[in-house]
């Protein structure tokens, strides 16, 4: 151990205080001093024991602190060996989207659109128009479910393009998936919910969100049907967040024996699936499958956005959640944040009556799909050992390397030479990971993608 400190609690509570709820201080401060590099990877940690005896704690709430680190990639526990700090781990599982914007020589960071693409006349002059309906009264605080012509509108279109089932009344608009993810986080830890089942591999943003709300998150594995119902039935949780259009970051479909088992689960124990349904609009092969909502608005809460569609940067995005959750998600929204921005509400109700979203959205597809498709040839000539998969839908596809690749080493490499690609491992949380690269495509033009690969090609050859 460091030779500065005598025991953990020094580094993680020099002010001697632990706060109300000690085991959940715990996991946020040795989570904060490994992603700081205060305590250094492959560090010696304390045994469970020892670690509830410093700070307090019953050893089952430290085991449960371990176990929860471990599943996030933070700690690393073996039988006979202790827990150490993992390798590796003194920044975000997957580079961070926020924060000063780096600029790539090429950015295949998966995770956005193509700013580019950002139709601004005609945002322009949605705001225009939209800042022009608006009352004087409605420059006041806004609904904190939303606009109601915006309301209305979206209502239309999710029940036009992804079949779901909603009236005006049943939406709540919000500042994207997060804002969304947060809400609920908060009503299902005041119904008692501890836990919540997450898609694995999966964001490992999510873990830190649902774990600043009080739910550990839990993985559940996918395979090449989606995400293993029959695990999820074996856990306690009674909660899950699923992408089941488009699972990100495999790219498959949740199948049609799941999407039954899946909500056939939610019936019988009265549970909760969140449906994030962040970029279903870009599918290439066929017409996506509609909402999972549509099959029981009862038992699945809708979540959308714009971050995948427009850009990132307006922060709108929309909630249909089941009627016994509506007036307590409302109410905790007034109480967040007073309700998301009228004017830009106002200009997203224009931009969708005008048809100017569904002409954006048409376009897009086009814009995309070329470039997935040179992005594809490419890698056949110059990479034709690395197996692309998940190429049917969204802005990125998933590249397998041959066996006993290291991708988070090659990541990096890639990185000196100012390559950005994320590692597959980095998004897996339990069992041994495929090695494999993330590569969004949506930012850069077919010739740029074809460079891309030949640079990528000679530094996974060096």
């Amino acid at each position: 151990m460091t030779d500065t400190w005598t025991t953990l609690r020094e580094v993680l509570l020099p002010d001697g205080a632990p706060g109300r709820q000690p085991g959940r201080e715990l996991e946020r401060r040795l989570r904060e001093a490994i992603r700081s590099g205060r305590l250094r990877a492959g560090e010696r940690l304390p045994s469970s024991r020892d670690l509830a005896g410093q700070f307090g704690i019953a050893r089952g709430t430290a085991v449960a602190v371990y176990r929860q680190l471990g599943a996030e990639g933070y700690v690393v526990s073996q039988h006979g060996s202790g827990t150490k700090v993992a390798d590796s781990v003194a920044e975000p599982a997957v580079p961070a989207e926020t924060g000063p914007a780096r600029s790539w020589r090429y950015g295949l960071g998966p995770g956005l659109p193509s700013l580019a693409a950002f139709p601004r006349s005609a945002w322009l002059a949605a705001l225009r128009k939209g800042l022009a309906d608006l009352d004087d009264v409605e420059l006041g605080y806004p609904d904190p479910a939303g606009l109601l012509p915006l309301r209305t509108e979206l209502a239309g279109y999710l029940g036009r393009v992804r079949a779901v089932v909603a009236e005006p009344s049943d939406l709540v608009i919000t500042h994207g998936t997060f804002d969304a993810l947060t809400l609920l986080a908060g009503a299902l830890q005041a119904q008692g919910h501890r836990e919540i089942g997450l898609e694995d591999p999966g964001s490992q943003e999510q873990y830190e969100l649902f774990a600043n709300r009080g739910l550990t998150g839990r993985p559940i594995p996918v395979d090449d049907e989606g995400i293993r119902v029959d695990v999820l039935t074996r856990s306690s949780c009674r909660a899950v967040l699923i992408t089941p259009a488009h699972q990100y970051p495999l790219g498959v479909s949740l199948s049609p024996d799941r999407r039954r088992a899946l909500l056939q689960w939610a019936r019988s124990t009265d549970s909760l699936v969140i449906e994030d349904d962040y970029d279903a609009e870009y599918r290439y092969d066929r017409a996506p499958v509609g909402a999972l909502q549509s099959m029981d608005p009862d038992h699945v809460a809708y979540l959308g956005t714009l971050s995948k569609t427009l850009a990132p940067a307006l922060r709108l995005g929309w909630m249909v959640p089941p009627a016994r959750l509506l007036t307590d998600l409302v109410r905790r929204k007034r109480l967040d944040d007073r309700g998301c921005g009228s004017v830009e509400q106002a200009a997203l109700t224009r931009f969708l009556s005008s048809g100017s979203y569904d002409r954006h959205l048409r376009r897009t597809r086009l814009l995309y799909r070329d470039r997935r498709d040179a992005l594809l040839e490419a890698l056949a000539a110059d990479l034709p050992d690395w197996r692309p998969i998940g190429i049917a839908a969204g802005l990125h596809v998933v590249l397998q390397l041959p066996p006993g690749t290291d991708d988070r080493a090659l990541t990096a490499r890639l990185a000196d030479h100012d390559i950005r690609v994320a590692a597959l491992s980095r998004y897996t949380h339990t069992g041994p990971a495929t090695p494999g690269l993330v590569l969004g495509y949506a930012g850069l033009t077919p010739d740029r993608l074809r460079s891309a690969v030949r640079a990528i090609a000679v530094q996974a050859g060096g």
